[in-house]
């Protein structure tokens, strides 16, 4: 079968697309990549030069190649609605990087625009895919902790702290710009939270923009920072586990991620470096009966077989296993690749936490 066409906008040779799209193409049988575009002509040049593909520095010249047939979205989310509508236009499958859009309305009108033009797409939540999420999954499925009672995430977003390297990285600190820790780091983790246990049936939570400004390193001057860089979320989960969810801007020197499965039989815990857990090394530990300590529980090869091993143990991983499975959507007419309307709904969750924080009040997700 002929593989199927990617051109990557935001295909630059430094930045996330360089470390996690390109390495996964490369790897996968189903997809091949067939052009990339960037926002400057040398920045082009220099990506057609090591990928050995058509560069581009206007978005619209790749989206019209004809040996394109999906557009991947690697862009910084402000630009994701005129990029993807223009995709979608065009009648191209769409790859976007999460989050789908700048805020709800932006991600309904995508969602709304791809189901009409009746294209296929997924995106970027991959950490639903880690070897150690899906172990956890099956054993929670099969009773290793009995029921449910509730569970724990804590995690740090890694950025948003007391300082960036230089300005451009300011784009994370402003509200505008759709780039939050709760809608990039926090979502990524409760995505995967809501494959193991359950979707939120309703939410209350606290989004506090702890740090007022945050040092520019390259030159010493400070800018504002407008968003809430700490976000703590109650909620029950559908079947009536209780669920609590923290994450905070920067780092933590006491550890950046733990996410905690309590049943009345036993507990798991899945733990991380980084808070980035899409693209982090996890470990899975669980204790159960008359263990009086969680042990490491080793994942077995069947759940890491699915992507080479030269792509183990790296960002792209996560990314590999997505589009191994939205292959297989292609190939089986299935749809288990999180797609824009699974997109929408984490839209809405991050819409009624939002409430929650403003009002006071629990909310339940649309």
């Amino acid at each position: 079968m002929e593989p199927i066409g990617v051109g990557i906008i935001g295909g630059s040779t430094s930045g996330w697309a360089s470390v996690g799209h390109i390495p996964a193409l490369a790897a996968s049988p189903a997809f091949e990549l067939r052009a990339v575009s960037t926002s400057r002509p040398h920045s082009a040049q220099a990506a057609a030069a090591r990928y050995g593909v058509p560069g581009f520095h206007d978005h619209r010249d790749l989206i019209a190649h004809p040996g394109v047939d999906l557009v991947v979205v690697s862009v910084k989310v402000s630009e994701h609605l005129a990029l993807i509508t223009a995709a979608l236009d065009a009648g191209k499958m769409v790859y976007s990087e999460w989050p789908l859009g700048n805020g709800l309305a932006e991600a309904q009108r995508l969602a709304d625009h791809a189901a009409k033009a009746g294209v296929r797409t997924v995106v970027g939540l991959q950490g639903r895919y880690a070897p150690e999420v899906r172990l956890a999954r099956d054993l929670v499925r099969d009773g290793y902790v009995g029921r449910v009672l509730g569970t724990t995430m804590v995690g740090s977003g890694m950025v948003w702290g007391g300082e960036v390297a230089h300005h451009g990285q300011a784009y994370w600190l402003d509200e505008a710009n759709g780039a939050t820790p709760l809608t990039s780091p926090t979502l990524h983790a409760v995505d995967p939270l809501h494959v193991v246990l359950g979707e939120f049936e309703s939410v209350t939570a606290n989004l506090v923009n702890g740090r007022r400004r945050a040092t520019v390193t390259e030159d010493g001057s400070t800018v504002p920072v407008t968003v809430a860089d700490q976000v703590a979320l109650i909620g029950t989960l559908a079947g009536g586990a209780a669920a609590s969810v923290f994450y905070r801007g920067g780092a933590s020197r006491a550890g950046n991620f733990r996410w905690e499965i309590n049943g009345t039989e036993g507990d798991l815990v899945v733990r991380a470096e980084s808070g980035n857990m899409q693209v982090s090394n996890l470990t899975l530990a669980g204790g159960r009966g008359s263990d009086r300590t969680v042990a490491p529980i080793e994942v077995p090869e069947s759940y890491r077989a699915d992507v080479p091993a030269e792509l183990a143990g790296t960002p792209a991983a996560g990314v590999a296993r997505l589009y191994g499975e939205f292959a297989r959507d292609l190939a089986d007419g299935t749809r288990n690749a999180p797609d824009f309307a699974h997109a929408l709904r984490r839209h809405q969750l991050i819409a009624a936490v939002e409430r929650a924080s403003a009002t006071g009040t629990t909310q339940t997700p649309a």
